[in-house]
């Protein structure tokens, strides 16, 4: 038996009995009148669920907590933080709940697998009441695949904007000093995991595009640049063993949170995202809130906040070379280079934290409550 008909088995067999209850009038449910699915690893579609609950209960106190564990959840709005949680649990739960998901990235061409979790959620549609996403361009692509246009909202991923911001020239020093980096050497971020699995990651996830990364470095390296590439997160394997045979240098580090994560944005000169598809992703918006030039392929959020040359890098290709262009450009136009963070910083004030938890609570949840 498989693992994924096993682990099937056991979301019906937990929600089985609160789904009966409840169809019986049994089980009324318990908690807020909405309950947002996160997971329980501490990432992306935790901290977003998080967020959204601790926005909305200073507008509205009570009324949204999260959960890792739906299977009693009745009577309620459900929203699942991805897509896949909502496949996952979303047809094994009480009819009278009401549903939402949040739709961040995917499209066919991403893969055999892809294409079939794309025609199960399609499928799904009619049980959802709405669909959030994040991004113009994966809102158009989900409008379609035949999502009516009723059914869907679009709300930003959001970005602490008040724990990513400009650091002082002090904050700067001490964290460049802190990991060594000398003030000579051009800080490029990625933060981000991007290897298979929870282990070293030796094996890339070529959908987040280290490959290009690597390029893009090595690209800047032979043009002279004394660059040297910042990780966080887990299962960066793969870009350490390569940067490391390209003879590159680099800083790996591990963050316990926000804080030390924000940290880590002042060291950096430039930040890239690389990626062959993305909803956001979270660094995009963390960059250009602390004043960080972020160049990006195009995906995810990077067309709705980048303006080419005006609040950051875009470039509607995968290969490194044009990214390292586009970064040998601001490195050569310091005071272009200012008036860019300031611009990026003013633009992605749209998706702080107090903008998307309202959005989520006028938009979303309370048409929903309203009788």
């Amino acid at each position: 038996m498989s693992k994924e008909l096993l682990r099937k088995l056991r979301l019906i067999g937990a929600c089985l009995p609160w789904r009966i209850a409840s169809t019986y009038g049994l089980w009324k449910g318990e908690g807020a009148p909405v309950q947002f699915v996160i997971e329980n690893a501490d990432w992306a579609i935790r901290w977003v669920g998080e967020h959204i609950r601790d926005e909305i209960n200073i507008l509205a106190p009570g009324r949204v907590d999260v959960t890792v564990s739906p299977k009693r959840i009745a009577n309620r709005i459900v929203h699942f933080g991805s897509q896949y949680m909502w496949l996952a649990w979303g047809s094994h739960m009480p009819q009278g709940n009401r549903y939402v998901t949040s739709f961040f990235h995917g499209k066919r061409e991403d893969g055999p697998d892809t294409a079939e979790h794309i025609d199960r959620f399609l499928d799904s549609v009619p049980r959802l009441s709405t669909i959030v996403t994040g991004a113009g361009l994966i809102e158009r692509r989900l409008l379609s695949w035949g999502v009516p246009r009723e059914k869907l909202i679009r709300i930003s991923i959001g970005v602490d904007t008040r724990t990513f911001n400009f650091p002082s020239t002090e904050q700067r020093e001490a964290v460049r000093s802190r990991f060594n980096l000398s003030a000579d050497r051009v800080v490029v971020g990625s933060f981000q995991k991007d290897g298979m699995g929870w282990g070293d990651g030796l094996e890339p996830k070529r959908i987040k595009g280290p490959d290009i990364y690597v390029a893009a470095l090595a690209e800047l390296k032979a043009q002279g640049v004394p660059v040297t590439a910042f990780l966080t997160g887990p299962a960066r394997g793969y870009v350490k063993q390569e940067l490391t045979r390209l003879n590159i240098p680099f800083v790996h580090t591990y963050v316990e949170n926000h804080k030390e994560l924000a940290a880590c944005y002042h060291a950096l000169d430039l930040y890239f995202v690389t990626s062959r598809e993305e909803g956001g992703p979270m660094g995009l918006m963390e960059g250009m809130a602390s004043g960080v030039p972020v160049i990006s392929t195009f995906v995810g959020m990077a067309p709705d906040l980048i303006t080419d040359g005006v609040t950051g890098g875009l470039v509607n290709t995968d290969n490194g070379a044009e990214i390292a262009s586009k970064a040998l450009d601001l490195l050569a136009k310091p005071d272009g280079a200012h008036r860019l963070r300031e611009a990026a910083r003013h633009e992605v004030m749209s998706a702080d934290w107090s903008v998307v938890g309202r959005d989520h609570w006028q938009k979303v949840y309370q048409p929903l409550l309203t009788p």
